[in-house]
């Protein structure tokens, strides 16, 4: 919920501060492209090193971000340079945190049967977080300072290092070689882009986390300019965002095993562009809700099924590489931000939402004929 509070707070702080979609999707563009890049290096010291001393480190690293940014807020200091900076630190973190907590999944869940359900859980967390963190943040910031977002936000990475602290796994076994770095990182990519399974799912991941979440960033757009409402209207945007993605993870725990989640990752690319083309033809805010929840559940049908088929079919000593990869797909959000924000200064937010709502559409077309008949 912090991290939501503060995403949101972000978002429409450098409105409020620019006024420009283009500051905005440069936020976006900020807070992720340090994944793109790096997270593939990552990788390689994710299967190399203890991943729950980097998932703790990584946390206490985001603790002082956030700290900063509330710092700077409340004083009155904030300017577009300065929060664009913060978020390009918080950036170089999740490089390192996202695919080390991605490949913790497996040996926390213990039994390969629990697998998906303990990936489809945490994405329901992830969602119940992203359906409350926005609404509260959106009162706050109406109310008070979007500092104060910051503030709650620094202040619950205290709840998430105590729990870190009592996590207990058994320790991997060490490798029996130490190839340089960069050889193990060609060797990462070599295996994922000769796996047929790994290879499709790593090709799809990219194109939707280019086009498929710019709902999410043009938002206070959506709110502000085209709706004329305040931060609660945006709130409410990104909240029925959670609720979609939310609705979306409860229906993956419903699964009995991981057989037809490749059309299942076809059917989110589906929904998701529908609800990014209704958007672009909305003609009040209580129709753009329904739009927004399905561009949530469409996200989360994609992610969460390929980050289960990926968890299922890797093998293990290569778990930290693969995942970094995935990450470093989920990571087209980045470019897709600045693209949006760019676009949608330009030809203006419908028709840019509107071109990628086909682009999603056109992908799930494409992945579904790629896929085999035997997972139906």
């Amino acid at each position: 919920m912090g991290n939501w509070m503060t995403t949101t707070a972000a978002l429409w702080l450098v409105y409020q501060l620019s006024g420009n979609p283009w500051h905005v999707g440069l936020v976006g563009f900020a807070n992720q492209i340090p994944v793109l890049i790096l997270a593939p290096f990552a990788g390689v010291w994710v299967d190399r090193l203890d991943t729950l001393r980097l998932v703790r480190l990584t946390q206490a690293l985001s603790m002082l971000q956030s700290a900063a940014l509330a710092g700077l807020t409340l004083a009155g200091h904030m300017t577009v340079p300065w929060l664009v900076s913060l978020c390009l630190v918080q950036g170089v973190i999740n490089a390192l945190d996202w695919p080390a907590r991605q490949a913790l999944t497996y040996p926390l869940a213990g039994d390969p049967a629990l697998l998906e359900n303990v990936i489809v859980l945490n994405s329901i967390t992830f969602n119940l977080a992203r359906l409350f963190g926005p609404a509260i943040a959106g009162m706050i910031i109406a109310a008070t300072n979007p500092g104060i977002c910051f503030a709650v936000d620094a202040l619950t990475y205290l709840a998430v290092l105590i729990a870190l602290a009592g996590v207990k796994i058994p320790p991997r076994p060490a490798r029996s070689t130490a190839a340089h770095p960069f050889a193990d990182l060609r060797e990462g990519v070599r295996y994922a882009l000769h796996h047929p399974t790994i290879r499709r799912v790593l090709l799809m991941v990219p194109v939707i986390g280019l086009a498929g979440f710019a709902h999410s960033i043009l938002a206070p757009v959506f709110a502000g300019k085209i709706y004329h409402g305040d931060a609660r209207t945006f709130g409410f945007l990104l909240s029925a965002t959670g609720i979609g993605a939310l609705l979306a993870g409860l229906s993956l725990t419903l699964r009995a095993s991981p057989a037809g989640l490749e059309r299942i990752v076809a059917l989110g690319a589906t929904i998701g562009g529908a609800g990014l083309a209704g958007m672009a033809v909305a003609p009040s805010f209580a129709f753009a809700l329904p739009c927004f929840a399905a561009a949530g559940a469409g996200g989360v049908l994609v992610m969460a099924s390929a980050n289960t088929l990926l968890q299922a079919t890797v093998d293990h000593d290569k778990r930290g590489r693969v995942m970094a990869l995935f990450t470093t797909g989920q990571s087209m959000f980045p470019l897709g931000s600045l693209l949006a924000g760019a676009a949608a200064s330009a030809f203006g937010a419908p028709a840019t939402i509107a071109v990628c709502g086909a682009i999603c559409l056109t992908a799930a077309g494409v992945f579904y004929r790629g896929t085999p008949r035997t997972n139906a």
